[in-house]
């Protein structure tokens, strides 16, 4: 095979709407059969399946962003700009990466995809997009105003399967489950008598009962948010009442992920299933009157609405046990979840560890121990040898390019010798815009892959992160700076482990680091989110960038025992 052929990766997806795994096989088909004729070298695949584009948050697209810095191909290939993506914000950002590694994106739709091609193909895949949502809404209405499922499966129920005369499927029938609606009645009748969520589930795990989600029962599961109708004691269902769009979901355009927000009475469906009650409504209105007692104290705020402030290392606490998380189980202390509101049945670690001390050695570790200056010169050494092999196999695929280029020049140069030695210009027109239309495409490519320089990581940066990690700690006494150095000190940790000392009767702590995160502080990347970033900074802000692609699977987290 010739040296002198790009290579390319091809991209393929199928979203759930399509309903036809075989599609991702189609596309790579048709793109490999497009790129032999463009003769180019196929030397990747990417796919994802079953997942809608209007999201990145998928493993192939990351997989071939992540690829696209490392030199592996020199052009896209895929069916058509929307299996890319089908959002706007976020096919424009693909195209700007791709633009920014010198990689064109090729389609069979559409050819060599423009700035013209992400401004109105972007748009009409985005009016598609809320095209598809508006229809599949309008179906699901319709079946939840028929006293049908409109999407999931309710504890307590099974799908009922049903046939039309002609043999078609009848989609979205329920029936009752006999060995879970008395799951339900007895969780409902428990609740009545007093006993408190975190009471049921633990006598339903020390049963051995399954829960929804197939492992423990949990507090939660039971008592849910009433507002939002979650939960097995707020579920309208059971009452032999269907309320159908009762949340709404949008998608975060920072992280990707979809949250859900509460929509009005007035654009919620509502339908009466009397043969789908499990719970007899004395009972179902004793459960209310009692969830009507219940408010946080000095407040009108319902319990399960209710939320605690978060401390400064909320969320990022793993139980060494159960691997549930530790929250506060008092004003001062925090303690495993799973063990108190699921029972000894899912975990027994009730050792409890007060707010100030957990602080305090956290806060110690990360400022003396998380940047060891022999493990950074470890660390900077395999760092530094990995991202100069990535830059040299980019200056690699650079110097293929810069030699095409200049046999694009020489062969055009000698069919321009051939016409004034007298040869018909006719005979060699089609091949002189071939070359021309080549010897384009390879400098702007060129142009937008700069020569790479060596990098070097210096051992220094302990001392320099050691000295930040001290002036955000200062910050935290500081009322004007202290959210800020809250969220930087967050920014560092990626968990920490607290399992019973084998001694006493205390927790050992175990600290695990974010490389990322300790990275960006030590190179003087801090202020990489909120400030724009120039001089120094901007090779810091480079280098943690590609900290992901050269460090995250080669590198463990920095981790100390506290």
């Amino acid at each position: 095979m010739s040296k002198s052929k790009l290579r390319a990766a091809i991209y393929a997806r199928y979203s759930s709407d399509l309903q036809r795994d075989a599609s991702v096989e189609d596309q790579i088909r048709s793109c490999t059969d497009y790129a032999k004729a463009q003769g180019l070298e196929v030397v990747a695949t990417y796919s994802d399946r079953a997942i809608s584009g209007a999201s990145l948050m998928r493993s192939g697209m990351q997989a071939l962003l992540r690829d696209a810095r490392g030199g592996t191909f020199d052009v896209v290939i895929s069916e058509a700009l929307d299996r890319l993506s089908r959002n706007q914000a976020d096919i424009a950002h693909i195209y700007q990466e791709f633009c920014f590694n010198g990689l064109p994106i090729e389609t069979l739709a559409e050819g060599l995809i423009s700035e013209i091609h992400i401004g109105l193909k972007g748009t009409m895949n985005a009016l598609q997009l809320k095209d598809i949502a508006m229809k599949t809404h309008r179906g699901l209405k319709g079946r939840a105003l028929e006293g049908k499922s409109a999407g999931g499966k309710a504890y307590g129920y099974r799908m009922k399967p049903q046939l039309t005369s002609n043999g078609d499927v009848i989609r979205g029938e329920r029936e009752i489950n006999p060995e879970e609606a008395a799951v339900v009645r007895r969780i409902f009748q428990d609740y009545a008598r007093g006993l408190s969520p975190k009471g049921i589930a633990e006598a339903l795990n020390q049963e051995g009962v399954p829960a929804p989600s197939g492992r423990h029962w949990g507090a939660s599961t039971i008592h849910g948010n009433r507002q939002r109708g979650t939960g097995i004691l707020n579920n309208e269902l059971y009452n032999g009442r269907q309320i159908w769009n009762r949340l709404r979901y949008v998608k975060d355009p920072q992280t990707g992920k979809r949250i859900s927000r509460l929509n009005p009475e007035s654009e919620r469906t509502v339908t009466d299933v009397p043969h789908l009650r499990i719970v007899e409504q004395d009972l179902w209105d004793a459960v209310r009157a009692r969830q009507g007692d219940l408010k946080t104290a000095g407040t009108n705020v319902p319990v399960w609405d209710r939320r605690r402030p978060k401390t400064l290392f909320s969320g990022l606490m793993a139980c060494g046990c159960c691997g549930g998380g530790f929250a506060k189980i008092s004003k001062d202390s925090f303690g495993c979840s799973p063990a108190r509101n699921k029972g000894a049945a899912v975990c027994s670690n009730k050792r409890t560890i007060k707010q100030a001390d957990l602080e305090a050695r956290v806060l110690d570790a990360l400022a003396n121990h998380l940047m060891d200056p022999d493990a950074v010169q470890v660390f900077c050494e395999e760092y530094t040898a990995e991202r100069n092999r990535l830059k040299a196999a980019a200056a690699g695929s650079r110097k293929e390019k810069e030699q095409a280029l200049a046999r694009a020049k020489r062969d055009h140069q000698k069919l321009v010798d051939a016409i004034i030695a007298g040869v018909p210009a006719e005979q060699v027109k089609d091949r002189m815009i071939e070359l021309e239309t080549r010897r384009q495409k390879l400098e702007r490519e060129l142009a937008q892959t700069p020569a790479p320089d060596p990098v070097v990581f210096h051992p220094s940066m302990a001392e320099a992160y050691r000295e930040r990690v001290s002036r955000l700690i200062k910050g935290l006494g500081s009322a004007e700076g202290m959210e800020e150095a809250k969220e930087a000190l967050r920014a560092l940790v990626e968990r920490i482990v607290l399992t019973p000392a084998a001694e006493g009767d205390g927790l050992d702590l175990t600290l695990e680091g974010d490389l990322a995160g300790l990275l960006r502080l030590a190179t003087g990347a801090e202020g990489a989110n909120t400030k724009k970033a120039s001089g120094d900074t901007t090779e810091a802000l480079d280098i943690y960038e590609e900290i992901v692609l050269v460090a995250g699977a080669g590198f463990e987290p920095a981790t100390f025992r506290l």
